[in-house]
C-alpha cells in the first residue's frame, strides 16, 4: 500500500522526468486497490510506452486519452 505522501513525491520525479515528453497530456494520483498510484494520460500508445511502470516504489498507470484541447468559448 502506499501512502498518499510517497505518491505525491513520486508524482513530482515523474513529472521532472516526463515535462518535455511530447503525447504526456496529464500527471496526477488515483487510488487503486487500498493505497495511492501516479496516473499519466497520454494522448496514445507510443508516448504510454515511454512511462515508467513505477518510480521510487509507487506504482504507475498510463491511460491513453487523446490529445486535449481547451474548449472553445460560445458566445451567445
Amino acid at each position: 500500500m502506499t501512502d498518499r505522501a510517497a505518491a505525491r513525491a513520486a508524482k513530482q520525479t515523474l513529472a521532472d522526468q516526463l515535462s518535455s515528453q511530447a503525447g504526456v497530456v496529464g500527471i496526477g494520483l488515483a487510488r487503486r486497490d487500498s493505497g495511492y498510484v501516479v496516473k499519466v494520460d497520454v494522448a496514445d500508445a507510443d508516448a504510454a510506452g515511454r512511462v515508467p511502470r513505477d518510480v521510487d516504489g509507487v506504482r504507475v498507470v498510463t491511460e491513453v486519452v487523446g490529445v486535449i484541447r481547451p474548449l472553445r468559448s460560445r458566445t451567445a
